[in-house]
């Protein structure tokens, strides 16, 4: 008798995004004509840059030649992007072999396939507040996963201690829903102990390019150590607007060895076995970010969506509210005012302000009594919303 992978019955059932829509729609049914400030979405507003843009029509017209058409791509991505990438790592002083690059469509479709590279009885370390796909591929694959907390007292950013036990760790900085990021001297420690436990930290840098501060690190490798220790899983959804044309790139170093196996030939022979690659015409856009002139429009993109962060940021400052994030990340990580729950500052500010922004108590139980806020919605919007709150709160 054929048996379903029974783990998917232990997953939990996603009420965050529903709850959200839920009372949404109720809202707006009650308030047709109302403009709601989305101040919670995760998707980008800003469209794709021009050099991304001409580079699709560009690769488009070569698949309509037969000198310049290309059929199946190379499993493990496109040489000419492969190496786009590795110079982009390379300029901020980080050496990778693009043989070491792996070109995906997407981080959060690497996230949970890079599983299959461990054995299920290896346990998961998951620091909560968590981005919840974290948990669900773990579920999914039947492993036991262990929960680390994390607070304001530690500015949502935990460190291992004694009693931290497990061989797959995940980092994800600047975080997902934090905003929160670890400085140079906090990820060595983490590095460090990967080390020497024969841990392998998996690191989510989805975000690395909001980050200003020159003093923190965009990428694991940056730290001494990370080669023998790190996969690090990056994507142009949130950098370069690629959230509806997927992109995105993992790197595992050479060096990355447990009992005699290398990860980097593994990965080869998990993606030549289970993809086709990306499209031709979707690498060919994304190897325009790394143009000098891309990079120059993306950065340009960037800085609107962090106008946003510091418009928030003031509005906070004024209200005298904690919050961690804004600087360094997408995302605003907020204390609800007078101990509110989660959710009940959600309805507050949804039917007081008609502002929508995503409740911590859906990223796990160190959420609660926190609120996230997104930067990628318009300007206008962003500026009216921090000037409802401030309304609403400065009482």
């Amino acid at each position: 008798m054929l048996t379903p992978n029974m783990n998917y019955s232990h997953l939990k059932s996603s009420y965050l995004f529903y709850n959200i829509a839920k009372k949404t729609r109720e809202y707006l049914a009650q308030h047709p004509d109302t403009h709601l400030y989305r101040m919670g979405i995760g998707d980008v507003s800003l469209p794709l840059c021009d050099a991304v843009i001409k580079g699709l029509h560009k690769a488009a017209d070569d698949q309509a030649d037969a000198a310049t058409f290309n059929g199946y791509m190379p499993e493990c991505g496109a040489p000419f992007l492969r190496s786009a990438v590795a110079g982009y790592y390379r300029g901020r002083g980080v050496e990778v072999d693009d043989e070491e690059v792996f070109i995906s469509s997407g981080a959060s479709d690497e996230l949970g396939d890079i599983l299959d590279l461990f054995d299920r009885s290896n346990r998961s370390l998951i620091i909560e507040p968590a981005y919840p796909a974290y948990v669900d591929a773990n579920v999914m694959g039947g492993r036991e996963i262990i929960h680390l907390p994390s607070s304001r007292d530690n500015g949502f950013l935990p460190l291992p201690d004694d009693d931290t036990d497990a061989e797959l760790i995940y980092i994800c900085s600047p975080n997902n829903p934090t905003g929160a990021v670890y400085s140079r001297e906090q990820l060595k420690v983490w590095v460090d102990w990967a080390n020497a436990h024969n841990s392998v930290i998996i690191f989510d840098g989805a975000y690395e390019a909001f980050i200003e501060d020159e003093t923190i690190p965009h990428s694991i490798f940056e730290i001494e150590g990370a080669r023998t220790c790190a996969i690090e899983i990056c994507s142009l959804s949130k950098t370069a607007g690629f959230t509806g044309t997927r992109l995105g790139y993992t790197v595992i170093p050479k060096e990355l060895v447990r009992c005699g196996m290398n990860f980097n030939e593994m990965w080869v022979r998990n993606r030549t076995t289970k993809t086709n690659g990306v499209s031709y015409i979707i690498q060919r856009a994304a190897c325009e970010v790394f143009t000098e002139e891309g990079q120059r429009q993306i950065k340009e993109n960037i800085q609107v969506y962090k106008k946003n962060a510091r418009t928030l940021m003031n509005a906070l400052d004024k209200l005298g509210i904690w919050y961690t994030g804004g600087k360094n990340a997408p995302y605003i990580w907020l204390e609800c005012p007078d101990k509110m729950g989660s959710w009940e500052f959600f309805d507050k500010l949804l039917n007081e302000a008609q502002i929508i922004g995503t409740p911590g108590a859906g990223f796990g139980k160190c959420g609660e009594g926190y609120l996230r806020f997104s930067t990628f919605g318009s300007p206008e919007d962003t500026e009216e919303a921090a000037r409802r709150l401030l309304e609403l709160l400065d009482k």
